[in-house]
């Protein structure tokens, strides 16, 4: 089989200093992809001046290896910072195919100590910055008929998990906008999933424990590269990657109990079959979802 390659393709990639972001960018800049580094360089928890250094390195790791690559060291936390990422693209390669939603913080707290400045300072990196920054690149995107989004969620979103109230609403809030920008770019050639990543890095190194060291960044990179390729054939998907497993993840729903005049009682009798997951369906949007009830009103 023939190597999968990115000649001639740009992409971006943000919080790429360090961890994923670094992996991603040496391995589509190793496959002829000319690569946008941007990472603030800043402490796990988002504090602190930054440096330049972290994006500086592996911008160096990539041209040492016979690649093209720019450092940059914009926030996608506001409208002005994606924008001069995107930016950066522009001025030095011309043009942008593919956007990697990358960059993120940890500010965990159980939910009875959760202030205000924990909540947004997190929703602003996570979750507004995906909206940013893929907002910046999408008339690009839209005229040239041709994009590659791909966003970073997490299994705390997806599933939950203890003291990550901020980190989970981010993370499921990123679910919900790539299922719409899915739906908006299609027309357009723009493909949007998301990728809920297992590895170990600076911000997980601690929860993940024991067995952090078997979950490499190198596990995940692939099937992010491969949703960033021509060849992918889906749009609006979520996967899972780590340790060496890569495997789907979707929202389902039963095929429920039906009566149109519906009462509190006919839930409680009816509640099982309501629950069983047997048979289910999964919607493609939401109007599909809501199509589920059509047949029966016939």
């Amino acid at each position: 089989m023939a190597e999968l390659k990115f000649d001639g393709k740009v992409a971006i990639i943000t919080g790429a200093g360090g961890g994923l972001g670094r992996c991603h960018a040496l391995l589509l800049g190793a496959r002829g992809a000319k690569i946008v580094v941007n990472d603030l360089g800043g402490a796990v928890d988002g504090s602190g001046k930054g440096s330049a250094t972290p994006a500086q390195n592996v911008v160096e790791e990539i041209k040492a290896a016979g690649g093209e690559a720019v450092a940059d060291g914009n926030s996608v936390s506001t409208e002005e910072g994606a924008a001069g990422i995107i930016k950066t693209a522009i001025d030095n390669f011309g043009r942008v195919d593919i956007l990697i939603n990358n960059a993120g913080i940890l500010r965990d707290k159980s939910f009875a100590k959760l202030t205000s400045e924990l909540l947004h300072s997190v929703l602003d990196v996570h979750l507004l910055g995906t909206i940013n920054t893929s907002k910046a690149v999408w008339a690009i995107m839209k005229e040239q008929q041709y994009g590659r989004i791909i966003n970073t969620t997490s299994a705390a979103g997806l599933f939950g998990n203890f003291g990550q109230t901020n980190y989970a609403a981010a993370k499921m809030g990123i679910v919900g906008v790539t299922k719409v920008l899915s739906i908006e770019g299609m027309k357009n050639n723009i493909m949007v999933n998301s990728l809920a990543p297992g590895a170990k890095t600076r911000m997980t190194e601690e929860l993940l424990g024991p067995l952090a060291d078997k979950m490499r960044p190198e596990q995940v990179t692939p099937i992010v590269a491969y949703l960033a390729h021509d060849d992918c054939p889906v749009t609006g998907e979520i996967f899972s990657a780590g340790a060496g497993r890569t495997a789907k993840i979707f929202v389902g729903a039963t095929q429920g109990y039906f009566n149109i005049d519906v009462t509190l009682e006919d839930i409680r009798d009816n509640f099982a079959k309501i629950c069983d997951e047997n048979n289910y369906a999964i919607p493609k949007n939401a109007m599909e979802e809501i199509g589920m009830v059509i047949p029966l009103l016939q």
